[in-house]
Protein backbone atom coordinates (compact mmCIF):
# COMPACT_ATOMS: atom_id res chain seq x y z
CA UNK A 1 0.00 0.00 0.00
CA UNK A 2 1.51 3.37 -0.46
CA UNK A 3 1.27 6.09 2.33
CA UNK A 4 -1.08 8.05 2.52
CA UNK A 5 -0.86 11.31 4.97
CA UNK A 6 -3.19 13.89 5.73
CA UNK A 7 -1.61 17.09 5.87
CA UNK A 8 -4.11 20.03 5.05
CA UNK A 9 -7.77 20.87 5.60
CA UNK A 10 -9.73 23.09 4.51
CA UNK A 11 -11.68 25.36 6.36
CA UNK A 12 -14.27 27.82 4.93
CA UNK A 13 -14.47 31.61 6.14
CA UNK A 14 -16.10 34.54 5.62
CA UNK A 15 -13.32 37.15 6.34
CA UNK A 16 -9.86 35.80 5.21
CA UNK A 17 -7.90 38.74 6.93
CA UNK A 18 -10.64 38.16 10.38
CA UNK A 19 -9.60 34.43 9.97
CA UNK A 20 -5.70 34.96 9.49
CA UNK A 21 -5.85 37.50 12.82
CA UNK A 22 -7.37 34.50 14.96
CA UNK A 23 -4.98 31.47 13.78
CA UNK A 24 -1.93 33.76 14.24
CA UNK A 25 -3.40 35.10 17.47
CA UNK A 26 -3.71 31.21 19.13
CA UNK A 27 -0.08 30.87 17.94
CA UNK A 28 -0.22 28.28 15.00
CA UNK A 29 2.63 28.75 12.60
CA UNK A 30 1.55 30.88 9.47
CA UNK A 31 3.17 28.73 6.36
CA UNK A 32 4.69 29.81 3.03
CA UNK A 33 1.89 29.08 0.63
CA UNK A 34 0.93 31.02 -3.16
CA UNK A 35 -1.10 34.22 -2.89
CA UNK A 36 -4.55 33.12 -2.90
CA UNK A 37 -4.00 30.45 0.41
CA UNK A 38 -3.61 31.20 3.61
CA UNK A 39 -1.94 28.23 5.92
CA UNK A 40 -1.51 27.36 9.77
CA UNK A 41 -0.18 24.80 11.19
CA UNK A 42 -1.05 24.06 14.71
CA UNK A 43 1.97 23.40 17.27
CA UNK A 44 3.18 20.20 16.64
CA UNK A 45 1.00 18.91 14.19
CA UNK A 46 1.87 17.17 11.27
CA UNK A 47 -1.56 18.57 9.23
CA UNK A 48 -2.06 22.03 8.56
CA UNK A 49 -5.39 24.42 7.86
CA UNK A 50 -5.96 26.22 4.73
CA UNK A 51 -8.36 29.08 4.21
CA UNK A 52 -8.72 31.41 1.40
CA UNK A 53 -11.43 33.33 -1.64
CA UNK A 54 -12.69 30.58 -3.64
CA UNK A 55 -10.86 27.82 -1.72
CA UNK A 56 -13.91 25.84 -0.90
CA UNK A 57 -17.59 25.81 -1.68
CA UNK A 58 -18.92 25.26 2.03
CA UNK A 59 -20.32 27.80 4.19
CA UNK A 60 -18.39 29.63 6.39
CA UNK A 61 -18.27 27.89 9.77
CA UNK A 62 -19.79 24.91 8.45
CA UNK A 63 -16.53 22.77 9.91
CA UNK A 64 -17.69 21.38 12.76
CA UNK A 65 -15.96 19.38 15.84
CA UNK A 66 -12.29 19.26 14.09
CA UNK A 67 -10.04 17.57 16.90
CA UNK A 68 -6.94 18.69 17.97
CA UNK A 69 -5.22 16.01 20.19
CA UNK A 70 -3.61 17.41 23.16
CA UNK A 71 -1.42 15.81 26.01
CA UNK A 72 -3.23 18.14 29.00
CA UNK A 73 -6.49 19.89 28.25
CA UNK A 74 -6.19 22.45 31.17
CA UNK A 75 -3.22 23.67 29.92
CA UNK A 76 -3.91 23.56 26.23
CA UNK A 77 -7.35 25.59 27.07
CA UNK A 78 -5.59 27.69 29.43
CA UNK A 79 -3.09 28.60 26.65
CA UNK A 80 -6.04 29.76 24.78
CA UNK A 81 -7.75 31.34 27.24
CA UNK A 82 -4.31 33.60 28.07
CA UNK A 83 -4.95 34.07 23.65
CA UNK A 84 -8.26 35.99 24.53
CA UNK A 85 -10.21 32.93 23.09
CA UNK A 86 -13.79 31.57 24.65
CA UNK A 87 -13.21 28.18 25.70
CA UNK A 88 -15.77 25.60 26.96
CA UNK A 89 -15.24 24.23 30.47
CA UNK A 90 -13.39 20.71 30.81
CA UNK A 91 -15.99 18.25 29.66
CA UNK A 92 -15.77 14.20 29.62
CA UNK A 93 -18.16 11.32 28.12
CA UNK A 94 -20.19 9.79 30.95
CA UNK A 95 -22.63 7.00 30.28
CA UNK A 96 -25.54 9.66 29.39
CA UNK A 97 -23.24 11.97 27.23
CA UNK A 98 -21.26 14.99 28.22
CA UNK A 99 -20.78 15.88 31.57
CA UNK A 100 -19.09 18.47 33.46
CA UNK A 101 -15.09 18.26 34.56
CA UNK A 102 -12.24 16.07 33.21
CA UNK A 103 -12.64 12.61 33.15
CA UNK A 104 -12.90 11.50 37.10
CA UNK A 105 -10.09 8.72 36.17
CA UNK A 106 -7.83 10.83 33.66
CA UNK A 107 -8.52 8.27 31.43
CA UNK A 108 -7.19 8.50 28.03
CA UNK A 109 -9.54 10.11 24.91
CA UNK A 110 -12.33 10.76 27.34
CA UNK A 111 -11.85 14.98 28.40
CA UNK A 112 -12.43 17.53 26.33
CA UNK A 113 -13.01 21.53 25.76
CA UNK A 114 -13.83 23.03 22.73
CA UNK A 115 -13.94 26.55 20.95
CA UNK A 116 -14.71 28.41 17.74
CA UNK A 117 -13.10 30.67 15.36
CA UNK A 118 -14.90 33.93 14.30
CA UNK A 119 -16.88 32.41 11.65
CA UNK A 120 -18.02 29.80 13.53
CA UNK A 121 -15.81 26.61 12.92
CA UNK A 122 -15.30 24.62 16.31
CA UNK A 123 -12.88 22.52 17.55
CA UNK A 124 -12.48 20.01 19.65
CA UNK A 125 -9.44 19.63 21.95
CA UNK A 126 -9.21 16.05 22.96
CA UNK A 127 -6.86 14.71 25.58
CA UNK A 128 -4.73 11.52 25.00
CA UNK A 129 -1.99 10.57 26.50
CA UNK A 130 -1.81 6.76 25.22
CA UNK A 131 -2.96 5.37 22.61
CA UNK A 132 -4.88 2.47 21.68
CA UNK A 133 -3.58 -0.53 19.90
CA UNK A 134 -2.74 -0.21 16.45
CA UNK A 135 -3.49 3.21 16.51
CA UNK A 136 0.43 4.13 16.06
CA UNK A 137 3.09 2.32 14.53
CA UNK A 138 4.86 0.55 17.18
CA UNK A 139 7.89 0.62 15.92
CA UNK A 140 7.98 4.50 16.33
CA UNK A 141 8.36 6.48 18.63
CA UNK A 142 8.39 10.52 18.13
CA UNK A 143 7.06 13.45 19.80
CA UNK A 144 5.81 16.53 18.05
CA UNK A 145 6.84 19.00 20.68
CA UNK A 146 8.87 19.45 23.56
CA UNK A 147 5.74 20.11 25.67
CA UNK A 148 4.55 16.60 24.91
CA UNK A 149 7.63 15.38 25.29
CA UNK A 150 7.86 16.76 28.47
CA UNK A 151 4.27 15.71 29.56
CA UNK A 152 5.20 11.57 28.50
CA UNK A 153 8.70 11.92 30.92
CA UNK A 154 6.09 13.26 33.62
CA UNK A 155 3.42 10.46 33.69
CA UNK A 156 6.71 8.15 33.13
CA UNK A 157 8.02 9.14 36.04
CA UNK A 158 5.09 9.09 38.06
CA UNK A 159 4.54 5.21 36.62
CA UNK A 160 8.29 4.51 37.58
CA UNK A 161 8.08 5.66 41.06
CA UNK A 162 4.78 3.07 41.65
CA UNK A 163 7.35 0.98 39.72
CA UNK A 164 9.62 1.19 42.58
CA UNK A 165 6.98 0.98 45.77
CA UNK A 166 5.82 -1.82 44.14
CA UNK A 167 9.85 -4.05 43.68
CA UNK A 168 10.65 -2.15 46.84
CA UNK A 169 13.84 -0.80 45.90
CA UNK A 170 15.61 1.97 43.27
CA UNK A 171 15.62 1.30 40.11
CA UNK A 172 19.17 2.09 38.63
CA UNK A 173 18.29 1.35 35.35
CA UNK A 174 15.47 4.10 35.17
CA UNK A 175 16.20 5.77 31.70
CA UNK A 176 16.19 2.07 29.85
CA UNK A 177 12.90 1.93 32.03
CA UNK A 178 11.15 5.39 30.84
CA UNK A 179 12.26 4.82 27.35
CA UNK A 180 9.85 1.17 27.28
CA UNK A 181 7.11 3.07 29.40
CA UNK A 182 7.02 6.15 26.66
CA UNK A 183 7.09 4.17 23.98
CA UNK A 184 4.17 1.63 25.07
CA UNK A 185 1.99 4.42 26.19
CA UNK A 186 2.61 6.18 22.76
CA UNK A 187 1.70 3.04 20.56
CA UNK A 188 -0.74 1.84 22.65
CA UNK A 189 1.67 -1.34 23.39
CA UNK A 190 1.13 -2.98 27.10
CA UNK A 191 3.01 -0.72 29.63
CA UNK A 192 5.60 -1.85 31.86
CA UNK A 193 5.16 -2.75 35.34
Amino acid sequence: MIDMKLEVIVIPVADVDKATEFYRKIGWRQDVTPPFVVQFTPHGSACSVQFGTNLTTAAPGSAQRTYLIVSDVAAARDELIAAGVEVSDIFHLGPNGPEGGPDPEHRTYRSFASFSDPDGNSWLLQEITTRLPGRIDSGVTSFGSTSDLASAFRRAEAAHGEHEKRTGQRDANWPDWYAEYMAAEQSGAALPQ
